[in-house]
């Protein structure tokens, strides 16, 4: 095993792990751990350049420090990428590798769940390491995240149909959920349930058919789905759903959906803003996943029934952030933004 370190001006520490044996080639990147150890899922794709990767691994471990300190955790940022194809290269020499590499961190990095890494994968990891959490119930972890970042999505929601009408509810109201995955399906769910009109799509048609046959869905093709008019388009998908084509095309009033990175670039909260359209940060919407697993850290182990309590307060933080856009005219990204600068400011200034 080579573990080479890779130098990113603002990151704590970024580095490379090749294996020959069982094949990994992965990164890690700890972005800031002034709130706390960097905890952030791990993720397999097959990227098609370790310069793809490493971008993405990058970005994602800064919105991780952002997402804890929104949501007031004394957590820091961080984000870990495996390198290849999950249908084919998995194995669990692999993920035992990786738990090696992660371990090499020394608890300053925590890993969990994220897109095409399930428990039974973290298994293998926590072999080599213990710095794993949301495993299963089993045991004695918190278990799948997502239907926790639904939850919170939902409470997040709440404070969306407020600021756009006036009251936390969806009675009537319109939504459209594109993708409807783990999460996105059970946000879905929750809303119908709530009394929103929900409207499905995503580019399996396979999943679309099972929950509008189970759920009674309405729904629409995935090919030009952001110019569907609702009063809310919720990306549950992959992120940079939000740029210079699709924009312009939005037919929604508020944007706010589980999908992380939903810009392409920062300036398109800026574009959204433009045109009158309420932004949702996504790190700050779709915290549910990670206060869930943070509860595990937390002295006497995880309690579901606390980590409820503490994924409601979304609703708050959200709404603390439409409150500073409103007050200092400034788009809901950079709102957010400045709520975690300050938190974690306040917290380095108190070391």
């Amino acid at each position: 095993m080579e573990i080479t370190e890779i130098q990113v001006d603002g990151y704590e520490r970024v580095a490379r792990c090749r294996d020959e044996e069982s094949g990994l080639h992965g990164l890690v990147a700890v972005h800031d751990t002034t709130l706390g150890p960097a905890l952030g899922g791990m993720r397999m794709l097959p990227y098609m350049s370790e310069d793809e990767a490493l971008f993405d691994v990058l970005r994602l471990s800064k919105g991780m420090t952002y997402k804890s300190a929104v949501a007031d955790l004394r957590l820091g940022g961080g984000k870990s990428v495996i390198i290849g194809d999950p249908a084919q290269a998995k194995s669990p020499e692999l993920f035992r590798a990786m738990g090696k590499f992660i371990d090499d961190f020394g608890g300053k990095y925590i890993t969990a769940e994220d897109m095409n890494i399930g428990i039974a994968d973290l298994e293998n990891v926590k072999e080599s390491t213990k710095w794993v959490v949301g495993l299963s119930r089993e045991s004695g972890s918190s278990g799948n995240p997502s239907p926790y970042t639904a939850k919170g999505c939902h409470h997040g929601l709440r404070a969306v149909m407020e600021e756009l009408f006036g009251a936390p509810t969806f009675e009537g109201r319109s939504v459209l959920i594109q993708g409807v995955g783990a999460v996105g399906g059970t946000l879905a769910v929750l809303l119908k349930e709530s009394g929103a009109n929900v409207t499905i799509c995503d580019i399996d048609g396979g999943k679309v058919d099972r929950m509008c046959s189970e759920h009674g869905f309405s729904s629409i093709e995935d090919a030009g789905h952001h110019t569907f008019e609702c009063d809310v388009y919720a990306p549950c998908a992959r992120g940079a759903g939000l740029n210079d084509d699709t924009i312009p095309a939005l037919r929604c009033k508020a944007v706010a959906g589980c999908a992380n990175n939903q810009l392409l670039k920062p300036e398109h909260a800026e574009a959204l803003k433009s045109r009158g359209i309420l932004y949702a940060p996504d790190y700050v919407i779709n915290a549910g996943g990670i206060i869930n697993v943070y509860m595990e850290l937390i002295d006497g182990g995880y309690v579901e029934e606390a980590a409820l309590e503490r994924i409601a307060t979304i609703y708050n933080n959200l709404k603390k952030v439409f409150e500073i856009a409103r007050t200092k005219d400034v788009n809901t990204r950079e709102a957010a933004a400045r709520l975690a600068e300050m938190r974690i400011d306040s917290a380095r200034a108190a070391k």
